[in-house]
């Protein structure tokens, strides 16, 4: 009798590790496809100020030295 070991070869791994990863990653991204939207914010919304210059973003210039 002859004694066999059944091994798998290393090509044969990455292949069949790239198709797995494939295959996981097509049925990951289907849920994410969706319909689009159109913007909900009016004009006077998209031209309001958003930035606001508060001790946490002045504190935030000072560690990293940004001149101010």
């Amino acid at each position: 009798m002859k004694n066999e070991k059944k091994t798998v070869d290393r090509r044969d791994f990455l292949r069949k590790a790239g198709l797995g990863a494939v295959g996981a990653g097509a049925t990951l991204a289907t849920p994410l496809v969706g319909s689009a939207q159109a913007d909900s914010e009016n004009v006077d919304e998209k031209l309001k100020a958003r930035y606001r210059q508060t001790d946490h973003v002045n504190t935030y210039y000072r560690v990293n030295r940004y001149p101010g």
